[in-house]
């Protein structure tokens, strides 16, 4: 019998609101389970920071230029994670071999084979007396790949998991709508493709902040209320499928802007921008059935939108008995045990690597 690890994986999205944390059980193959899953969310300040940076880099020579703003806000990143960490090790009591440490992305060029995660796996392993496994996309774009999405080996755990307990039939697809939306498709024999598809949440989530004291659109209330530019709309969403983003196997949040938007009404604004973000969502969602996960699975308009273009059910993947929040987090502890374990973590028809390659760097500070 395979050797079981606890992994506590750590993952911040690109709503840059919190930290998913979640503890998994696995022997890196088949086999796993959940012990713990919890939410720690960013103070207003450190989110402001980490939207503004991320707004500033918008070319690689950025990185240069803002060096000694990433670095400070790098520390303090760590240091919010750290102490997560802490956190959950003293009142879970639970018996941790490693961490898998995303970091929290603020740039993102496939095409420039430049990823940059915020995240200092050495001092987190020093202020947590954890071994840490981290920088999981470099190895797989020195491998041709694009550097995302890594998550689909870990939906195909799932999903076999979710076959085998009879809750689904294959092939199916995990839609996972985070600022960025990604697809997993899974065939009858666990054959996996996956590719980021468009915007999720980060179109609809700027047009917000923006324009009101809000962060979000709960539910996808304003859009709801608001009316659809239809003249925008079409002009906008020829504009996407003419463009470079659409023809990306991995995406960034600064591969889109609102700026098409101006001039109308934050209800107008938000009707319009979630359309176009169903639109484009729906042109990848065409056959079988889908299971939703992330942030957006929460936006019930948006889900409402994409339901009316396609003729195949979207599900919520909680309904097989998973939070959908924490998909993410889960994943980046199997993936920290794969790491560790030499399997390999992105693959071919997933990130479009070359050959199946594992990654994360694995450091020891204590």
């Amino acid at each position: 019998m395979d050797k079981i690890y606890t992994a506590l994986g750590l993952m911040s999205g690109t709503s840059m609101d919190g930290v998913d944390a979640s503890i998994i059980n696995s022997d890196g193959n088949s086999g796993y389970s959940i012990k713990l899953d919890k939410y720690f969310k960013y103070s207003d300040e450190v989110r402001q920071k980490l939207l503004n940076i991320r707004d500033k880099i918008m070319l690689v020579n950025d990185l240069k230029i803002y060096s000694s703003e990433i670095k400070s806000l790098e520390r303090e990143i760590t240091l919010f994670h750290a102490h997560s960490v802490n956190e959950i090790l003293k009142t879970s009591k639970i018996k941790i071999d490693f961490l898998g440490f995303h970091g929290q992305t603020i740039f993102h060029d496939s095409k420039k084979k430049i990823t940059k995660q915020l995240g200092d796996g050495n001092l987190l392993s020093k202020l947590t007396k954890k071994p840490v496994i981290y920088n999981f996309r470099q190895n797989d774009l020195k491998n041709d790949g694009q550097g995302a999405p890594l998550t689909p080996i870990y939906h195909k755990l799932l999903a076999k998991n979710f076959k085998e307990d009879g809750k689904i039939k294959l092939p199916f697809i995990i839609l996972n709508i985070g600022g960025i939306a990604n697809i997993t498709f899974i065939n009858e024999k666990y054959e996996i493709t996956s590719s980021d598809i468009g915007p999720g949440n980060c179109l609809i989530d700027k047009w917000i902040r923006v324009n009101s004291n809000k962060n979000f659109d709960k539910n996808g209330d304003i859009a709801r209320s608001g009316n659809i530019d239809k003249f925008i709309l079409e002009q906008t969403i020829d504009n996407f499928y003419y463009s470079e983003s659409s023809k990306k196997k991995s995406l960034d949040t600064n591969d889109f802007e609102i700026s098409f938007a101006k001039g109308l009404s934050l209800e107008d604004g938000a009707a319009t921008i979630t359309e176009l973000t169903a639109d484009i969502l729906s042109n990848k969602l065409l056959k079988h059935n889908i299971y939703a996960c992330g942030g957006g699975r929460k936006n019930k308009f948006l889900i409402d939108l994409i339901q009316k273009k396609i003729k195949n059910k979207i599900f919520q993947i909680d309904d097989l008995g998973i939070n959908g929040s924490f998909i993410e987090s889960q994943a980046f502890g199997y993936l920290a045990i794969r790491s560790y374990l030499k399997l390999p973590i992105s693959f071919p028809k997933t990130t479009g690597c070359k050959k199946a390659c594992t990654g994360g760097v694995f450091v020891k500070n204590f």
